[in-house]
């Protein structure tokens, strides 16, 4: 086969590298917690009561090789309004126990985009509406710690009449 020709094969060394692994131990934690950087955007920062505010997270890895973050599940990231998360009182679900990995390739960015409706959950089926105010909307990953390592940002928003 003549190389570049369409159908060659990947050479099988590149298939055969566990880069969650190389990460974990070649890269100090510190410097996996440096290389990501987290940024949460809204299109306004004013918004009516009642109308969704959507809002992109985007992640992304510095440097030229894979990263792998720890988790403290397998929810990789999450998100709050006002530091509860997914804008509710009650607790939301984690799958506890299991640690998990959030992998990045090399300088790859992750770009997430949710909705909050403006509602806050006081119950397992009960919801309230915000009134007219500031909040805050942040979104990190699920590490301990995770404003403190750069591993969370967050915007602010205004609800008005």
């Amino acid at each position: 086969m003549v190389p570049n020709e369409a159908g060659t094969p990947r050479p099988q060394s590149f298939r055969a590298i566990d880069t969650t692994a190389w990460s974990r131990r070649l890269v100090p934690t510190r410097l996996r917690h440096w290389s990501i950087s987290v940024d949460v955007s809204t299109p306004r920062s004013e918004y009516s009561i009642g109308e969704m505010v959507p809002f992109a997270i985007t992640m992304k890895n510095a440097l030229p090789i894979p990263i792998t973050v720890a988790t403290r599940s397998r929810l990789l990231w999450r998100w709050d309004v006002d530091g509860l998360t997914e804008a509710s009182h009650v607790e939301v679900h984690d799958a506890t126990g299991d640690a998990g990995g959030f992998a990045f390739d090399r300088g790859e960015r992750k770009r997430f985009r949710k909705r909050w409706d403006g509602m806050f959950r006081v119950s397992g089926s009960e919801w309230e509406p915000a009134t007219p105010g500031e909040y805050t909307i942040g979104a990190g990953l699920n590490v301990d710690d995770a404003a403190d390592r750069g591993l969370y940002d967050e915007t602010t928003i205004r609800l008005v009449e």
